[in-house]
């Protein structure tokens, strides 16, 4: 298996160890969320050109869903904008959830669908 095919199961799987045992009302909601985003990077991913791979990679460090989605932005797949506004909105929707404010996570979690689209 290619070091590209590994990158986004690998970046889920790091998004998946980072959540909190905490479970606000919006949980379930982020999670679902999530799942659609790290979908969207991998879809990119796979119909996009791919890159040389640089020195870090070498390090056998795992890529972190932040460094994948950068990746595809400077491949031309995912705009800088999209990544930086979905990275925002998905913060403000955990924050929310943190503090049990259900409606302002869903108001962020709908700006994260509008940004990524069906």
């Amino acid at each position: 298996m290619t070091i590209r095919r590994l990158m986004a199961p690998s970046a889920a799987a790091l998004v998946a160890s980072t959540i909190t045992g905490y479970a606000g009302p919006c949980s379930p909601e982020i999670e679902r969320m999530q799942a659609r985003v790290d979908a969207r990077v991998e879809a990119a991913a796979r119909a996009g050109p791919s890159a040389p791979e640089n020195s870090a990679a070498l390090l056998h460090r795992q890529p972190t869903p932040s460094s994948v989605a950068a990746a595809e932005a400077r491949l031309g797949e995912l705009s800088p904008q999209m990544v930086n506004a979905v990275r925002e909105a998905m913060a403000r929707a955990r924050e929310a959830d943190q503090v049990g404010d259900l409606t302002r996570c869903e108001q962020a979690l709908a700006e994260v669908q509008r940004t990524i689209g069906p």
